[in-house]
């Protein structure tokens, strides 16, 4: 398997996004908010970047009464395709449904999105526009625009305008995903460019700074930046979204212009993971494996694994394996069945090419792993920590297509881990950084004086 790389993010010099927000539907997470007073439902523009975390259908941006059988107005994923559809306050009428025929997973990459609006248009199709990455989607399954003149139904109504729930009557649905740059400009149907632009250098579309835009009465710009009020508008309109089940810990560093590792839903079969693909939880009597978006051939690399709910004796089991080896879903259990695999189980014993290969300290869970990972020295070695004090320096192979981070998982008991990339999910008792200020980490990840790196996209450009 070739290396697997974000497709679409990049480390120039430039504009630079700080922060994200990471949503997920196990906990309920939400921002919601509801006009005091409605305004231009003719003409706006909705603008986000969005990194995706589960298959299917997850809608970002949804405005819903949450009485009637109405979908006022949905946007984001059906499917695996992009959707905005609308409908009329009492659900007789379709006046939006908008439905690209190209599938979007891609787990690795960060998506700019934009929905363009302007039912005042004689042309049927300039009323919507549907950008990805800077281009206009115009290859479409679905393709009902609004009448001319229409007032899209929800949008800047006095009405709930969330992220990360869909409201309905008698309930409500929670979706995952990451989210950077999420505005709504109100009166103005603009076109990407204002709010991003191609790389000249790699050609790769990227954020711009958007903060000087007009965003109109309802408009706001989201950049959560504040940890202590994830939902601030930073347009200057006041527009604060009001939080739901969202704490510090779910505002990270993983950004469009910064893109970090984490488990791939791709790359796995069919092990559980959740929480911004960080966490993988197995409750099959079966093997499961799951592997990062991120290999590397070369470069100095520190992840963290702390063990969630441990089993057996063994499981789960973290380690490497090599890009080469994956060949989904004949293998399976690679981390220390694979000539190129290491994996390290919770009983003190790891394993490389199906084999007892040695012995080290057995793990319960709260314990966290340290890999300090060495593809530049002249014998490449990975350097094994349980909770910040040395256990195992292995010597190991050169990479053939790039070593992945995975997680191995067998029982019914609901056995589980996280990963930590540099925006951990779990509460840490100190924050260590790199020597380059990324990640956030409860060990340091440097030894001995020796500068490991998380594995995030500006490290790969200058060590990768």
């Amino acid at each position: 398997m070739p290396l697997i790389l974000p497709s679409n993010s990049i480390s120039a010099v430039g504009y630079d996004v700080a922060n994200s927000l990471r949503f997920n539907d196990g906990s309920s997470d939400y921002l919601i908010r509801t006009p005091s007073s409605a305004s231009n439902r003719k003409t706006f523009t909705f603008s986000t970047w969005v990194k995706r975390i589960t298959s299917g259908s997850d809608y970002i941006f949804a405005v819903k009464t949450g009485t009637g059988a109405s979908d006022n107005f949905y946007f984001g994923w059906r499917n695996d395709q992009i959707q905005i559809s609308s409908q009329s306050a009492d659900g007789s009428t379709t006046n939006i449904n908008i439905r690209s025929n190209a599938l979007y997973r891609d787990f690795s990459a960060w998506y700019h999105l934009v929905c363009a609006v302007d039912t005042t248009q004689g042309t049927s199709t300039n009323r919507l526009k549907l950008y990805v990455n800077g281009s206009q989607v115009t290859s479409l399954e679905n393709t009902t625009y609004p009448n001319e003149n229409d007032d899209i139904y929800g949008i800047n109504n006095t009405i709930e305008h969330s992220f990360g729930r869909e409201n309905y009557e008698g309930g409500a649905n929670y979706h995952s995903y990451y989210l950077a740059e999420t505005v709504l400009i109100d009166g103005q149907q603009l076109d990407p460019t204002s709010f991003g632009e191609f790389d000249e250098d790699t050609g790769i579309w990227k954020p711009i700074d958007v903060s000087s835009l007009t965003f109109g009465t309802n408009g706001f710009y989201l950049p959560f930046e504040n940890s202590g009020a994830l939902g601030q508008d930073d347009s200057g309109n006041g527009n604060n979204f009001t939080v739901n089940n969202l704490t510090s810990i779910d505002q990270t560093t993983d950004t469009p212009t910064n893109n970090y590792a984490t488990f791939n839903p791709l790359i796995n079969n069919w092990t559980s993971i959740s929480q911004g693909n960080l966490k993988v939880t197995n409750t099959i009597q079966a093997y499961r494996d799951v592997f990062s978006t991120i290999a590397v051939t070369s470069g100095k690399w520190y992840v963290e694994c702390r063990i969630d709910t441990e089993i057996g004796g063994t499981y789960p089991i973290f380690g490497i394996a090599d890009a080469s080896e994956y060949q989904y879903p004949a293998q399976y259990n690679l981390l220390g069945r694979s000539p190129l695999g290491w994996g390290f189980q919770t009983d003190g014993n790891y394993y490389n090419n199906n084999a007892d290969a040695g012995n080290w300290s057995t793990l319960d869970s709260g314990d966290i792993i340290g890999f300090y990972l060495d593809l530049d020295s002249a014998q490449n070695t990975l350097k094994v920590y349980k909770n910040g004090v040395s256990e195992l320096s292995i010597n190991i192979s050169n990479p053939v297509d790039g070593y992945y981070f995975g997680c191995s998982t067998f029982g019914e008991d609901s056995v589980s881990g996280s990963i930590n990339f540099g925006n951990p999910i779990y509460t840490l008792t100190s924050a260590n950084s790199d020597a380059n200020g990324y990640g956030s980490f409860e060990y340091s990840p440097t030894i001995s004086s020796v500068n490991y790196y998380a594995l995030n996209t500006k490290n790969l450009s200058e060590f990768g």
